[in-house]
């Protein structure tokens, strides 16, 4: 029920309009009643009335005083003003006011009623349009993630001018102007692993979402699979640092209540310039590739790097426990690392190296069976050991050479981790391929439940809604969203020239249980209404 409120001085008048309308019975509930603007304004912001009915001539405090500052207080309340003045003044007053209606006294019950019913459909159709756009908003919000991600990724891939960049990030909603910005690199997993679903992680994605909210200054950046990517932007070099702080002592203070979720951050250098950023995200990235050397959960920022770096005395193999320790980070790396991490896990896995053992044969041995045999023993896990055996063949006359250069055997590293990566994603795109064709099965025998989610068919392929997101619009070339809302809109296109039903019948028959959302996102999608689309169609034939 819609709530009235009336403002009147003449007491008679007041009476006349409460007790000679069955307000109840018209649908609306009469909330209140004042002689004056004055007595009115402080009723009014208690009740929040959505229709207001206020004469103009009052003692204290006038009808369109009143109305300003309603209009300010309360902007989606309509005003109705009842005046016994015809002065064009006050009727243009009302108007750049924002008043709905200006009625002349006097007026029967009849024609009041009437203006009021207007009045009232008007707050139910604004209130109908802003609830869709909202419910449209919010499922589409997959989309607006993805282009934030390539937006991300064309910053940093330093392909945009800073006008491009401005202009992108406007669209989406936010500023990137500041005189100072840094780049973060963020991943969370429980027991590093990326991919399986989890409820427990859904609860800290949602935690987070909540912490980020409160944070203006950083814009945030879901990267899927390869983590959150943050850009804080600040006024001063000072300012950087203590959004930073904060920001992170909240993150931290999370993740202390999941133990068994392990963390690690990588701070980029801070820059001046928008067309800086790839050099941030580079020194952001050597110091997230440090998450595959430690075993803590941290946040490292690159400047601290060289104080992670340590010499030896002595260039003795049993000095660098590569055999228990560094050598397993490579095994970790194949398992969880991306391509393009490959160069900075390298620097930084190598890093701990002094001058002395880079120029001995036999460490520049040990060093490179060591990872040979890794990437060997991995490739014979996932059932590629063959294409090792090639490289090493075509290899072996050169590989004197190659250890007689640290920089050398640097770049054999390199390629290794590369052939063993790009073996493990062939065989993750084929795993990936069969999950998603299964999940694009459950959406079509479930696209007409309307509570459908991405969160539900990434638990039922057993995938975390992250990398679920990921795959699906690679696989798919569209978003989760985009391919539901694709496939109700051609079913629904097709009830609606092949079958007799109701619009309401076939809003139901594909997902959607408000009939009024359905004509709005049909008419979004498909620039007409339904039923314009079905005589279109008839027409046609």
């Amino acid at each position: 029920m819609l709530k009235v409120f009336l403002v009147e001085d003449e007491f008679v008048v007041r009476e006349g309009i409460k007790n000679n309308i069955d307000w109840a019975g018209e649908g609306f509930l009469f909330c209140g009643e004042a002689p004056d603007g004055e007595i009115a304004y402080k009723m009014i912001q208690k009740e929040q009335p959505d229709i207001i009915i206020t004469d103009i001539k009052m003692p204290f405090m006038n009808g369109l005083e009143l109305s300003r500052l309603v209009t300010k207080e309360l902007p989606e309340s309509k005003i109705i003003i009842l005046s016994g003045h015809e002065e064009f003044t006050f009727a243009q007053e009302a108007i750049k006011i924002g008043v709905m209606e200006y009625l002349l006294k006097p007026i029967s019950s009849v024609e009041l009623m009437k203006v009021v019913k207007q009045v009232a459909q008007k707050i139910i159709k604004e209130r109908m349009e802003k609830s869709n756009f909202e419910r449209y908003k919010k499922e589409m919000e997959e989309n607006e993630v993805y282009i934030k991600r390539r937006l991300f990724e064309d910053m940093i891939q330093g392909s945009l001018s800073t006008a491009q960049i401005l202009e992108r990030s406007k669209e989406l909603g936010f500023e990137m102007s500041a005189p100072y910005y840094q780049i973060v690199l963020f991943k969370y997993s429980i027991g590093g692993k990326d991919e399986n679903f989890s409820d427990e992680l859904l609860g800290v994605v949602k935690d987070l979402k909540d912490i980020n909210s409160k944070y203006h200054h950083i814009v945030f950046f879901d990267r899927a699979i390869e983590g959150i990517a943050l850009i804080i932007k600040a006024n001063s070099l000072e300012q950087l640092e203590e959004i930073r702080k904060k920001y992170f002592d909240e993150i931290k203070s999370l993740f202390s209540n999941h133990p068994e979720i392990n963390y690690f951050g990588g701070v980029g250098s801070p820059v001046s310039r928008l067309t800086q950023l790839r050099e941030s995200y580079e020194s952001a990235s050597l110091a997230f590739a440090r998450r595959f050397i430690l075993d803590e959960n941290a946040i490292i920022s690159s400047d601290e790097l060289s104080d992670l770096i340590y010499e030896q005395d002595s260039p003795t193999i049993n000095d660098f426990q590569l055999g228990n320790l560094d050598i397993k980070r490579v095994d970790g790396f194949l398992r969880n690392g991306e391509a393009s991490e490959i160069q900075f896990f390298v620097e930084e896995f190598l890093k701990s190296i002094n001058k002395t053992s880079k120029k001995s044969l036999l460490f520049k041995q040990y060093i490179f069976m060591n990872v040979y045999f890794t990437v060997l023993n991995f490739l014979k896990e996932i059932g590629r050991e063959e294409v090792l055996t090639e490289e090493s063949s075509a290899g072996m006359n050169e590989m004197k050479e190659v250890l007689m250069d640290f920089q050398k055997v640097k770049s054999y590293i390199t390629r290794l981790l590369t052939i063993a990566i790009e073996q493990r994603d062939v065989i993750r795109t084929k795993r990936y391929h069969r999950m998603i064709e299964q999940a694009k099965e459950y959406i079509n025998e479930h696209y007409a439940d309307e509570n459908i989610s991405l969160n539900e068919v990434a638990a039922y392929v057993n995938i975390s809604p992250s990398h679920f997101s990921t795959i699906f619009s690679r696989e798919t070339g569209k978003s989760f969203i985009r391919y539901l809302t694709d496939l109700r809109m051609n079913k629904a296109k097709e009830l609606l020239k092949c079958s007799d039903l109701r619009c309401s019948e076939i809003s139901m028959a594909v997902g959607y249980k408000d009939p009024h959302y359905f004509s709005y996102l049909f008419k979004k999608e498909q620039n007409c209404t339904p039923k314009q689309y079905r005589n279109m169609k008839k027409d046609a034939v």
